[in-house]
């Protein structure tokens, strides 16, 4: 049956090369899906025609080929809608007196519908407290006693214009409960940077992930808010559509590497489908100081994905508006920093990144450092052997040039 099913493509006995491979690969992808070396981005809040100003951010990245639509909000839960098209010239067209309505299905489409070769979604539904004092095992999950989480739908967020930054292709969404008897948030923030890039580059700050034109930055950072118990660790629930019955993959990368991000060797990746297809990638490290250096570092822990049931989560008016009332949601939660080291309770921040794109997830090669280190541990025994074999050959010649007087 394998040998008859080999002749039937044709490649006999021999097994295709890589280079054919990712060849076929390439031509059976989406165009939409294949990626572009820069792209033209623009930052726009949507205006509401209907009323006051709403959180609603549309992120538009425009190639030769293709266009990438992110559609950020704080209405209900933070979410962001993905959306690739084949076509530079697809749109976002929004109906307020839909979207805002207790049934928002068909306020948020991408115009033309047959252009759109993957669409999905991100909702950063809680955000969750446990108490670790007690926990001696640091891969306990949970990790500690949990505390009530803070539904992110009843949190109030800042007017998302006053943050929009066209320079930097950036804006911020800052938030605090809008019930908070406790005061916990008298004095902090929950805050979701977004950021757009047109090519490809690397932050200044740790972790530094690699991004390109395909992709868009999301910085997470809980400042100033009084945590419930002296030991509390910090997570983020997150719920996603599948793309069918079953739920994203999640993935983990290694590498010899961590110039970029000192002593973390791992990078995280949650796909949507078989590449070429949307992704979330980030390392499995958070940061308990504003500067992110490695004495502040705190890992990062994802639970498995299981499917959830979508009444069970907070609702997102602007995945309802553009998916329509799917239930095929799948959710997992980030969890950071362990009972012992450094957390939170340092110096109450804590700051987390990721990105979210389509095509092929940015792939991190060798930094210089350590080409130039492994160039010298490869090169030295050689060295070894070439100085030793002129030195040989010069003593030759010298004892060959050496004439006797008798």
């Amino acid at each position: 049956m394998r040998g008859s099913v080999e002749r039937g493509w044709g490649w006999g006995r021999r097994a295709p090369s890589p280079l054919l491979l990712l060849t076929l690969l390439l031509f059976a992808a989406p165009f939409g899906l294949l990626g572009e070396e820069t792209r033209q981005v623009s930052l726009e809040v949507v205006p509401n025609s209907l009323g006051p100003p709403q959180n609603l951010l549309h992120i538009r990245a425009v190639g030769t080929n293709s266009t990438l639509h992110y559609v950020w909000s704080s209405l209900g839960p933070l979410a962001v809608v993905l959306v690739a098209t084949n076509t530079p010239h697809s749109t976002l067209s929004v109906n307020w007196s839909h979207l805002l309505s207790p049934e928002p299905d068909g306020g948020l489409m991408v115009l033309p519908k047959d252009s759109i070769q993957f669409s999905s979604a991100l909702v950063f539904t809680r955000l969750l407290e446990f108490d670790s004092t007690n926990v001696s095992d640091t891969a306990a999950e949970p990790p500690g006693r949990p505390y009530p989480p803070y539904s992110l739908a009843d949190f109030s967020w800042n007017n998302i214009t006053d943050s929009l930054d066209p320079v930097t292709l950036s804006a911020t969404f800052q938030g605090h409960p809008m019930n908070d008897p406790t005061r916990t948030f008298a004095n902090g923030s929950l805050a979701f940077r977004v950021q757009a890039f047109s090519r490809s580059s690397r932050p200044a700050q740790p972790p530094r992930l690699l991004h390109t034109a395909d992709t868009c930055q999301l910085e997470v950072a809980l400042v100033g808010a009084s945590p419930r118990g002296n030991r509390s660790l910090f997570g983020l629930e997150v719920a996603t559509l599948g793309q069918g019955p079953d739920c994203p993959s999640m993935q983990e990368q290694h590498s010899i590497d961590d110039e970029y991000a000192p002593a973390v060797f791992q990078l995280d990746q949650l796909l949507w489908g078989s590449l070429p297809s949307g992704f979330a990638q980030w390392r499995p490290v958070a940061y308990s100081q504003k500067q992110g250096d490695r004495a502040s570092a705190l890992p990062c822990h994802a639970s498995p994905l299981h499917p959830a049931l979508a009444y069970t989560l907070p609702q997102s008016p602007i995945v309802r508006a553009f998916f329509g009332s799917q239930n095929n949601f799948c959710a997992f939660n980030l969890t950071f920093g362990a009972s012992t080291g450094p957390g939170y309770w340092d110096q109450h921040y804590l700051s987390w990144s990721a990105l979210l794109g389509v095509g092929f997830p940015p792939v991190d090669g060798l930094s210089p450092l350590v080409l130039g280190i492994m160039a010298v541990a490869l090169g030295a025994p050689g060295l070894m052997l070439l100085g030793g074999g002129l030195v040989l050959l010069l003593r030759h010649k010298k004892y060959s040039e050496y004439q006797s007087i008798n």
